[in-house]
């Protein structure tokens, strides 16, 4: 590994006041210093900026953005992962203008959560490229929220001189932006982090993982999500030290770019979810890896989604023999609530692991095997989990744990609400003081506050915070947070069978990942005439569009059939318990799995004809959405069957193999069922919804243009792209 640096002399002189401060602090005392570099393809640098270029782009961005708005009003920032983002943020600031960072609207159908983000913060402005200008107006203009919306292309030219900038007038205590809670639909929730949140929390990361002058950063992160923006992007700058930056997509595509990335530029930071970790191991192969040197790499930063000990294990083991050191790894815990952070594991010390024993562990007990509280297991029987430290908290952060009910702080080993206290912890929801005080007002018993109730369930022990479950019920799949009553609401929305405000959705854990399952009761006045199929098929579509999930579970129950409370909440912890015991009364169930056929490819020297096209296509799908064929109508949207984002792309990559074309990752989107693809196949001509001839797409394209087409997919989309299983084999 390479030596450790010191923490850089320069910082501890000067005490930062703003995000505005921190940047011209960088330009002035090192204005050549590279600051960030764009990998275009996750391989070739496509653009960088020195901390002089970015201070005097952020200023210029500021004088523009002042000629159509006043300090104190917001702007949506509609990028995609580049160069442009970081400035749009930073003009941002520099204007007195707060950031709201979300990722361009979805195509060809409405973006829910973009308008209920857009209703909520009330934005003067959006950013944008000139480039996707127009097609982001023709996704906007059918959203009632966005009349008033100007859209401004941010990377033109304007003559408007950076020269006549001036300061703006905020400290640490003013809001820096709004990052709005991921999964929700009707009820985003914008967190308001102010420039002092942010300040401390990067103080504290620095401090602990020791950054300073030699270190550098890699990050394939989607900068729209706290994880990206906090950890990848304003800890360089609070650091000083240069960012490499991809596309998620291109990280995606080939797991190898981030590992080369790291290994070519001699990376020491960089960060990603369990997820990440897993495919390289998955996707990489020895003789990819033994081309690596992974000896500079002195943290590796997990966490945003459960940590999984099988992971760190094997990353570890695969990765040593090119110089990966596992103390590298360095797990944590946390939320937008708090700033990114709450808890992590520092430079150089390894993580920890505890078995504890799963029967006692549902009693809010962390018992390990040789504990004194372990005497009644029988050990021969018992089912023993793993358990990964998520660290100890930093700095001036307070982590308690506390019994929901009795709001008194528990004792260590005892399952109870992770709060957290502490500078970190963010101003509240904008426009939301309800519930701001439900969520950021918590006090103890003894009258100690206030806390930030995270809702997630943990315990102390040894001084080490572990994360065990999650006491609101927000589902998590593949690293995303779902909130279950928007889940619920839409499948409820979804077909006039199903009864309003009686079904529940929750995640269960099968073959270490987590997956959705809806229970939901049908109308008493449905259950002789409903049609399950059909059901399902609304259902499953409405899911994909709304949330960009994948069910894996759907289950028609009778009447009353759901249990609820006393005052009629669901009981979804429950209801998980009774699915889980199959003590539901079913009047139909469909599995992801239930049925499967084989569906190879046939090979380039097919004649491609519409109906060989459709085919291939009908096959294809029932191998990878494990259908029978017969079950397959050539009609029926892509999304009926349970395609979500990455399945349109393997999709539409292996179709482009099959052919022998190359053809746009995002073709799905535009010829959404298997007959329209089919025909496109063949290179004959559709007709769009907009009344347009669209000509076939088959014509190779520039690197940079499948770039661009990738970057046009929103935020659900990407997200669900990154943390999405990738089931076939990689042709590299």
């Amino acid at each position: 590994m390479h030596s450790q640096q010191q923490e850089n002399p320069s910082k501890t002189q000067h005490a930062f006041v703003s995000l505005v401060d921190m940047l011209q602090y960088r330009a002035e005392t090192q204005p050549e210093d590279l600051a960030f570099t764009f990998l275009l393809d996750g391989e070739v640098e496509s653009g960088s900026l020195t901390y002089a270029q970015l201070d005097a782009r952020a200023r210029t961005l500021a004088c523009r953005l002042l000629t159509r708005t006043t300090p104190g009003e917001r702007a949506l920032l509609l990028y995609p992962s580049s160069l442009d983002y970081i400035i749009g943020f930073f003009g941002c600031l520099y204007a007195g203008v707060i950031p709201v960072t979300v990722y361009p609207p979805k195509r060809n159908r409405p973006d829910r959560r973009l308008e209920g983000i857009i209703r909520d913060a009330g934005p003067a402005v959006a950013l944008c490229h000139e480039r996707a200008r127009l097609g982001i107006e023709d996704c906007l203009k059918d959203l009632p929220a966005t009349e008033t919306l100007q859209l401004m292309a941010a990377d033109l030219t304007d003559a408007v001189d950076g020269g006549a900038w001036s300061k703006p007038d905020v400290g640490t205590e003013s809001l820096a932006y709004l990052q709005y809670t991921s999964g929700s639909t009707d009820q985003s929730k914008g967190v308001m982090v102010s420039h002092g949140n942010l300040l401390q929390a990067m103080k504290e990361l620095d401090l602990s993982f020791h950054l300073g002058r030699g270190r550098k950063m890699v990050s394939w992160l989607p900068i729209s999500h706290d994880f990206g923006l906090i950890f990848g992007v304003l800890l360089s700058v609070f650091s000083g030290i240069p960012c490499y930056l991809m596309s998620p997509l291109a990280f995606l595509q080939k797991p190898i770019r981030w590992l080369q990335a790291i290994s070519t530029y001699g990376g020491t930071d960089s960060p990603a979810p369990n997820f990440g970790y897993d495919l390289c191991v998955e996707k990489i192969d020895t003789a990819q890896r033994d081309q690596l040197d992974l000896s500079s790499w002195q943290v590796a930063a997990i966490g945003a989604e459960p940590i999984r000990a099988t992971t760190l294990r094997e990353f570890s083991d695969f990765f040593a023999p090119v110089g990966f050191q596992r103390t590298a790894i360095s797990p944590g815990f946390g939320l937008a609530e708090s700033t990114l952070k709450a808890t992590a594991i520092g430079l150089d010390q390894d993580y920890v692991f505890t078995d504890v024993y799963a029967e006692k562990l549902g009693k809010d007990l962390a018992v390990s095997p040789g504990d004194a509280d372990a005497a009644d297991i029988d050990a021969n029987t018992a089912h023993i989990q793993t358990l990964v430290s998520s660290g100890h908290p930093l700095g001036d952060t307070r982590v308690a744990i506390v019994d929901p009910d009795s709001q008194e702080e528990c004792a260590d080993n005892s399952v109870g609400e992770i709060w957290i206290a502490g500078p970190i912890v963010a101003g509240g929801y904008w426009n939301q003081p309800e519930e701001t005080r439900k969520t950021f007002q918590g006090h103890l018993t003894s009258g100690v506050g206030p806390f930030l109730r995270t809702g997630d369930l943990g315990f102390i022990r040894d001084g080490e915070c572990y994360v065990t479950g999650r006491l609101k019920d927000v589902v998590i799949v593949r690293g995303v947070n779902h909130y279950p009553q928007d889940i619920e609401a839409t499948v409820q929305r979804s077909h006039p069978a199903l009864r309003p405000d009686f079904g529940a959705a929750f995640s269960v854990t099968e073959d270490n990942q987590e997956r959705l399952v809806v229970v939901q009761e049908l109308r008493r006045t449905s259950l002789k005439e409903a049609h399950p199929e059909q059901i399902f098929a609304a259902i499953r579509r409405a899911i994909l569009q709304d949330h960009d999930l994948k069910i894996h579970t759907i289950a028609l129950l009778r009447t009353a059939s759901i249990r609820r409370t006393s005052s009629g909440k669901i009981q979804r912890q429950a209801c998980q318990s009774q699915y889980l015991a199959e003590g539901f009364p079913t009047v139909a169930v469909w599995h992801l799995g239930d049925e499967g056929s084989s569906a190879a490819p046939l090979g380039s020297s097919v004649s491609v004809t519409s109906h060989a096209a459709r085919d291939w296509i009908i096959r294809w799908v029932a191998s990878r959405c494990e259908r029978s064929q017969d079950t397959i109508n050539p009609q029926d949207a892509f999304d009926v069957y349970g395609m979500d984002s990455l399945t349109a792309v393997e999709l539409s990559q292996d179709l482009g193999d099959w052919i022998g074309m190359e053809i746009d990752e995002t073709i799905v989107w535009n010829y959404p069922t298997i007959s329209a693809l089919a025909k496109f196949a063949a290179g004959e001509r559709e007709i769009s919804d907009h009344g347009q001839t669209s000509k076939p797409l088959h014509a190779p394209k520039s690197t940079r243009q499948q770039h661009e087409s990738l970057d046009g997919l929103s935020d659900d989309e990407l997200v669900g792209l990154l943390y999405e299983e990738i089931r076939t084999n990689d042709p590299e």
